[in-house]
């Protein structure tokens, strides 16, 4: 028997009945809400990507700054054609409006590369996220293509970083010598006074949360120095003051069994005040940055045994929902915020019929 016969003639049958799949089926809740998603997150990462290679002065960061944008454009591309054939209005997102041509750098590059790279391994959990809940193939494609060029996009910022001296290393901790089994309960008690040494994935976890807040407090230094009313300007502020504590109280775990901390960004924050981004822009992107922030404490949280890190983490859950609530409210007031893709409202059908 000729298997490769057999096995050509059972791809040539999935292929059709992907093929069939394709042609009759809508995309579904998940599909539609990520793909919109990643349109308009796409869309703001060119106008961001615009500005830094207009004021980018290192060639290899360059490199890397017009591979990810050529990504973002691709993407924004794929899903307004997807959109369009599907007969799905597509978003007004941002473009050429929001980035303005000419304003000086806001950040230096090391921040650029430092941006890049935070933005990919954010990015890999909305991705993986996204595709194990797609159906369609063309679907399944799309962020299957989106993950592998997230690979690319954090290998070459992570090797540049390093050559760079940029890159603070994850720190080593010593390798078991043999197998143990926890016999205290004290091990996740933090109402003995008397806290453990930090376990390896609570290391990682503290330093993921720290390096998101680092990228979040530079980012919201420039917001603050650049919004065109007072009002804004306060706003991204208290985001930097948020993220300031965070950075400060997960270092102080760490710097208790003298572990060493992600170094911050503030040093390449210029001191501009010409703004390269509209409002909208920058309010849209705090909203990003806090859904960030909080996915990765939800993450943390359920790798961490200690519950006096359990009590920070849950705090500022609380803080950064209230900060979300409050930037939220203001996109609303300046009508900025574009309404998601929602269900039948059933209540408001049933009392008003055609």
């Amino acid at each position: 028997m000729d298997t490769n016969k057999h096995g050509s003639d059972k791809d040539k049958q999935l292929e059709s009945q992907i093929g069939e799949h394709q042609q009759h089926s809508k995309l579904n809740v998940s599909e539609l809400s990520d793909l919109w998603a990643n349109y308009i997150g796409d869309s703001m990462f060119s106008c961001i990507f615009e500005h830094f290679l207009e004021v980018v002065q290192d060639e290899e960061i360059k490199e890397i700054l017009l591979f990810d944008q050529g990504i973002s454009k691709r993407h924004v591309n794929t899903i307004a054609d997807l959109f369009t054939k599907e007969g799905i209005p597509v978003p007004a997102a941002f473009g050429t409006s929001d980035v303005y041509k000419g304003a000086p750098r806001l950040f230096e590059d090391t921040f650029m590369l430092f941006y890049v790279r935070e933005m990919a391994i954010g990015a890999y959990g909305q991705y993986t996220r996204a595709m194990a809940t797609s159906i369609r193939q063309d679907v399944i494609d799309f962020y299957r293509q989106g993950v592998q060029e997230l690979n690319e996009v954090y290998e070459r910022t992570t090797h540049l970083m390093l050559e760079k001296g940029l890159m603070i290393k994850s720190p080593n901790i010593p390798y078991p010598k043999h197998v143990e089994f926890v016999d205290n309960k004290s091990f996740n008690n933090f109402f003995t006074g008397k806290n453990r040494p930090l376990a390896g994935l609570e290391i990682k976890h503290l330093v993921l949360n720290i390096s998101t807040n680092v990228l979040g407090k530079a980012l919201m230094m420039g917001f603050a120095q650049t919004a065109s009313s007072q009002k804004l300007r306060n706003f991204f502020k208290k985001g930097w003051e948020l993220s300031e504590k965070q950075i400060k109280q997960f270092g102080n775990l760490l710097i208790s069994d003298n572990i060493p901390t992600p170094r911050l960004m503030d040093p390449h924050v210029t001191d501009s005040k010409v703004p390269p981004f509209s409002d909208k822009l920058m309010m849209y992107h705090v909203l990003l940055a806090n859904q960030l922030g909080l996915e990765n404490i939800g993450t943390a949280m359920a790798r961490t045994l200690r519950h006096d890190i359990h009590a920070k983490y849950a705090k500022f859950i609380g803080e950064i929902g209230l900060y979300t609530n409050k930037a939220q409210e203001m996109m609303i007031e300046h009508g900025w915020l574009e309404e998601p893709p929602l269900t039948t409202d059933r209540k408001k059908a049933v009392k008003n019929p055609l």
